[in-house]
């Protein structure tokens, strides 16, 4: 299933959601993640899961991967 980086209806991400996605295209695990940015695991899996509604990336591949067409790099 390809990434689609952003189609022209979609929403952007937000600020945090770009965040959550550079972490996780850097192999950071989801409890790492939420430490490093002082939210809960649950929160970054809320994240997650708001990115993938908007965007069709349903491994952590593809988040990889809309994370290099997204510009998301680290913050």
């Amino acid at each position: 299933m390809p990434v689609q980086s952003r189609p022209e209806n979609a929403p952007a991400l937000s600020l945090r959601e770009r965040q959550v996605l550079a972490h996780i295209a850097a192999g950071l695990s989801h409890k790492q993640v939420a430490r490093r940015m002082g939210i809960s695991v649950h929160t970054v899996s809320t994240y997650l899961r708001r990115i993938r509604n908007k965007r069709s990336a349903p491994t952590v591949a593809h988040l990889i991967r809309l994370s290099l067409t997204e510009n998301c790099g680290p913050r």
